[in-house]
């Protein structure tokens, strides 16, 4: 079989190629083997997907796999976002979920991401037992001997609608009377995924005047990956600005990250919005506890902490430790720079649905523009300008990259000394403050590099001195 590996957020790989039924049922049994020798197999799992090619047939494989190994198995009727499966494997107290679904990535790709009883994606130990688990087994090591019709007919598959109960959620902790009294205008991108029927029905029941894009299913993504980044989303920031909106929310093809584009078409990045709902949410709640971040997400957070008297846990990349986190201590935040976050008494799951609401919610109690909001924030606390920018390198090219940190590390970038190298050798903290941060994807053929800084002009010399680096 294909050499199965679990990244930041399961496993992912192309159709057709890595990503075969054979592969998958192996995969399954494995997770049904997890289970057992946890214990937890009488709880039973539920099973989601989301609007990739075949991405059902793939949830229906598996739900067959693990029936037959006697694990009562709640499939979805339809597409499922991410948050769902988390907050349904929590409601119901399942031992776990299973997402078929490849996030962001380009519309070749298909994933299956578990999550265990916790509701948040599984940690390293869990994906490692799954995956050298799978190693040992072959084809003919999997149960699989219903057909879908006998395992709904012996009760073993249950057929459900998940989204009633997780809407409910979702209506007590946004303020969604404060949506309805700002009567906002409002265009919503689903981007041919799981959002759909979630975030635009939600923002029809507040008053709003809503004009939804993309709102069905395209396997290709409309020739895109379904990512809210602002490269994809320009059909968005032109619906924006053509309808005088005040607002343009999207998510990706889970609906596990957001994308938000301001009132002008401008779009707003994620490490931005992240920024402003963490002081939002101080404003507004009152709550206590820490606020977690990935290492890659902006530092404004700190700063925002600080001016409060609050704390800041950072973790690696992967909202696995962010989850993590939120199991063990309260938490007002948590949030990574690509476009994830929850918060407090929510799922331990990134969740864009909620982030474009509470983005809403934000600009309705404001009454002013996410950059008036930004810009008042850094009179309060000091400006942070970041970007992100990604590389695409083979993997011999990642090899010597990484290699080239962990030997020959920089003294400077732009002729700005490092005062401090954090995460294993990868985040640069300079003796001004501004930080660099050089990454190499966990799924993709991509390293990134992320850069924080006080101004855009040197934000731009940061950038080059770490393209440089990374290419030289």
């Amino acid at each position: 079989m294909a050499d199965i590996k679990f990244g930041t957020s399961g496993w992912r790989a192309i159709i057709a190629e890595d990503f075969t039924f054979e592969n998958v049922k192996i995969v399954t049994q494995a997770i049904a083997n997890y289970l057992k020798e946890r214990n937890e197999a009488y709880k039973g799992i539920i099973i989601g997907y989301d609007t990739r090619f075949m991405s059902e047939k793939f949830a229906q494989i598996a739900a067959l796999v693990l029936a037959s190994n006697n694990i009562l198995t709640y499939l979805s009727k339809r597409d499922l976002p991410t948050p769902v499966i988390s907050f349904k494997i929590l409601e119901d107290k399942l031992a776990g979920g299973i997402n078929f679904t490849a996030s962001h990535n380009p519309p070749e790709y298909n994933g299956l991401k578990f999550s265990p009883s916790s509701g948040g994606p599984a940690l390293p130990f869990t994906t490692n037992w799954i995956t050298e688990n799978a190693k040992t087994l072959t084809i003919e090591d999997v149960k699989e001997i219903y057909t879908l019709n006998e395992g709904i007919e012996k009760d073993i598959i249950k057929m459900i609608d998940s989204s009633s109960s997780y809407m409910d959620r979702i209506r007590k902790i946004v303020d969604m009377e404060a949506i309805s009294k700002a009567n906002l205008n409002l265009v919503v991108d689903t981007m041919w995924g799981t959002s759909q029927g979630y975030l635009d029905d939600i923002l029809r029941e507040t008053g709003c005047q809503i004009k939804v894009i993309h709102n069905f299913r395209d396997p290709y993504f409309g020739g895109f990956a379904p990512e809210p980044a602002e490269d994809n989303i320009s059909i968005l920031m032109q619906q924006v600005k053509n309808s005088n909106a005040h607002l343009g929310l999207a998510t990706d093809g889970d609906a596990d990250r957001f994308g938000i584009v301001d009132q002008d078409g401008k779009y707003i990045g994620p490490n931005y919005i992240i920024a402003m709902l963490y002081n939002h949410l101080l404003k507004t709640r009152g709550w206590q506890g820490v606020a977690v971040r990935s290492v890659a997400t902006t530092h404004m957070m700190d700063a925002i902490a600080q001016k409060y008297k609050k704390a800041v846990k950072e973790t690696p990349v992967g909202f696995k430790y962010v989850a993590e986190v939120m199991s063990k201590e309260d938490m007002v935040i948590g949030a990574e720079e690509s476009g994830g976050l929850t918060i407090n008494g929510h799922v331990p799951e990134k969740d864009g649905i909620l982030a474009c609401l509470l983005v809403t919610e934000m600009v309705a109690i404001n009454k002013k523009p996410l950059t008036i909001i930004l810009d008042e924030l850094y009179q309060e606390v000091g400006v942070f300008i970041n970007k992100r920018v990604n590389f695409h390198l083979n993997e011999e090219e990642k090899e010597n990259l990484l290699r080239k940190l962990k030997q020959n590390s920089p003294l400077n970038f732009a002729g700005i000394k490092v005062k401090d190298i954090l995460s294993d050798g990868f985040k640069f903290i300079l003796e001004d403050n501004s930080w660099i941060m050089i990454r190499p994807s966990g799924t993709e053929p991509v390293v990134r590099c992320y850069v924080e800084t006080d101004s855009q002009e040197k934000l731009e010399r940061l950038v080059e001195a770490g393209a440089k680096f990374i290419k030289g």
